[in-house]
């Protein structure tokens, strides 16, 4: 491997390291990178606009730019550093507030986010008094250097962290309630189905006991010698009506007990059982027809398998439209249409309008209530409605799934959120939603526990925009206070006269003991040999911002020695 290809590769690993393809997809990288431009812009900017040399502005610029993208994979270690470079960097504010807003977020635990701030504040305190160093002017560099910390990392890292804390409680929420819903679930469908083993125990016990003594009866009498070949005729339908009774009876007991057909004992004479299902749909057809009716059977797709439930729902919708024809329109010509589609199975029953006038019809008028109500336990529907020429049609649509539908979701859930799939990463998407936008969209109750963490946190702001209001106004009282200390009027400078002894001039002059004074040392003339000195700002402004107008006075062997008025860049 030539240097090159270790170069690529170790940038390559680098940029693993940074951002690794699990946590940071293209268009979160994209966004950071964007920032991190942004910052180094704005930092360049304002280093143009202080006069900063250009190899200051590119190394600072590159710095930033670099400590913002690691500010996600190492936030205490970035908002340490940022904090120890802002008191001697020119644009480093801006990434001071993002350093904080991510340390915030992202420092685990308590203890460790309060001594990664902790760190940070005695960091940039250090750097601030190491860089204006005056015994005289230390409380009101670490008073102002406090003030800027709560302002640019503290207030940004506390709002970060009630905004993260209330998204993890959100998230925590939301799985919770996903979680109850699929307890009520599982909760109800072992009701249901505790009910159906019930029922399908009774109808077990009392119809299939009553079913076999009409069989057994019914054979008994068939083999008598003493009816005519007509009534043994009758007596031989009964008896194998009855015996497709038990069939019958054990198929239903089986889905109700288990969800799947019954299965047949060896033992059990199979000789009266009718077909049940799409299987058993052609046999109804035939035996309408043998009835003297004119049915009409259609399939259409590739016959696919379904679920024993709705394959019974399937051949009960054809039998109970079938009867419901003979009924209402008797001699009109029926249609029985059986489709496979992608998804489903449709089943469609059309028949003609009756071709004379009947009369009452005797009905239970619950057939199509059934067959609604057993579409919708395997999760299909059952349209039944008349037709322009006067027929009638009942269409139903079943699915090809095993077992039941799920259960619909509950209106009144205050997330309006049941999803299975879990939030995912920092803030990630849920169900496709972000989480801000869930929380723009609850109403109701959500709408309330939203308007409660909006005035929680604006209660938190409040304070905490209170207390630094408070900071600045005590730091400027203080500073306006010292000003007095280190500024002079020019003709107070003029009138004090080189020779006068130096206990007379300091009299009369400011201790110059000042924050406002600091760093004007050293940038002037150079001072008279083995003299001690006293810088003072004027009261005037100077000819451009970025310069201030002082005096000196320097004193030696107990007289002024020498007074200079000269400008300084600050």
């Amino acid at each position: 491997m030539d240097a090159s290809s270790k170069i690529w590769a170790g940038v390559r690993a680098g940029v693993r390291w940074l951002a690794p393809p699990e946590q940071w997809s293209r268009r979160r990288f994209a966004g950071e990178a964007t920032v991190a431009l942004l910052l180094a812009v704005l930092a360049a900017g304002l280093g143009q606009l202080l006069e900063a040399s250009a190899l200051a502005v590119v190394t600072e610029s590159v710095a930033i730019a670099v400590l913002s993208l690691m500010r996600r994979r190492l936030p205490a270690t970035v908002l340490a550093v940022t904090a120890a470079l802002t008191p001697v960097g020119n644009g480093f504010l801006p990434l001071m507030m993002a350093a904080g807003w991510s340390a915030g977020r992202r420092i685990t635990g308590a203890g460790r986010a309060v001594a990664a701030f902790a760190g940070a504040y005695v960091l940039c305190v250090t750097v601030s008094l190491v860089d204006t160093w005056s015994p005289s002017t230390a409380l009101t560099v670490v008073l102002l250097t406090t003030l800027y910390f709560l302002a640019v990392a503290v207030v940004p890292g506390l709002a970060s962290r009630y905004w993260t804390q209330r998204r993890t409680l959100l998230h925590t929420l939301q799985e919770r309630n996903g979680q109850l819903l699929r307890e009520r679930a599982m909760v109800a469908g072992q009701a249901r189905l505790k009910e159906r083993q019930r029922i399908a125990q009774d109808m077990h016990d009392s119809l299939g006991h009553r079913l076999a003594l009409i069989s057994v009866h019914t054979g008994a009498l068939e083999v008598d010698r003493e009816l005519t070949p007509r009534q043994r005729e009758v007596v031989g339908v009964l008896r194998e009506a009855s015996v497709t009774a038990m069939h019958e009876l054990r198929e239903v007991v089986g889905i109700l007990r288990d969800g799947v057909e019954a299965s047949v004992p060896a033992s059990v004479d199979e000789s009266g059982r009718a077909a049940r299902g799409t299987a058993g749909i052609a046999a109804l057809v035939e035996a309408a027809r043998a009835a003297g009716n004119a049915v009409e059977l259609k399939y259409s797709g590739e016959a696919r398998p379904l679920a024993a439930a709705a394959d019974h729902a399937a051949y009960r919708i054809v039998q109970e439209a079938l009867t419901n024809a003979y009924k209402h329109a008797p001699g009109a010509p029926i249609t029985v249409d059986l489709r496979y589609e992608p998804d489903s199975v449709v089943v469609e029953i059309v028949n003609g309008a009756a071709s004379d006038a009947i009369g009452e019809v005797v009905s239970g008028g619950q057939g199509l209530t059934g067959l609604h109500e057993r579409a919708r336990l395997v999760g299909g529907m059952v349209h039944a409605g008349p037709v322009p020429d006067g027929g009638f049609r009942v269409a139903g649509v079943l699915p090809y799934g095993i077992g039941e539908a799920p259960p619909f979701v509950d209106a009144s859930d205050p997330f309006r959120q049941q999803s299975e799939k879990a939030p995912s990463g920092d803030g990630g998407r849920v169900n496709g939603w972000t989480v801000s936008e869930r929380e723009w969209a609850m109403d109701g109750r959500g709408g309330h526990s939203r308007s409660s963490g909006v005035v929680m946190g604006c209660a938190i702001a409040l304070g905490v925009v209170m207390l630094l209001g408070v900071a600045v106004l005590v730091g400027v009282f203080f500073l306006v206070g010292s000003i007095d200390k280190g500024m002079i009027e020019p003709s107070e400078y003029e009138s004090i006269k080189v020779g006068t002894a130096e206990k007379t001039v300091r009299d009369r002059l400011p201790s110059g003991d000042t924050i406002a004074t600091a760093g004007l040392d050293g940038k002037g003339p150079k001072e008279p040999e083995g003299s001690r000195c006293l810088v003072l700002m004027s009261s005037e402004v100077g000819e451009s911002l970025e310069s201030e107008p002082v005096f000196r006075f320097c004193f030696a062997d107990g007289k002024l020695v020498e007074k200079k008025s000269y400008e300084v860049k600050r």
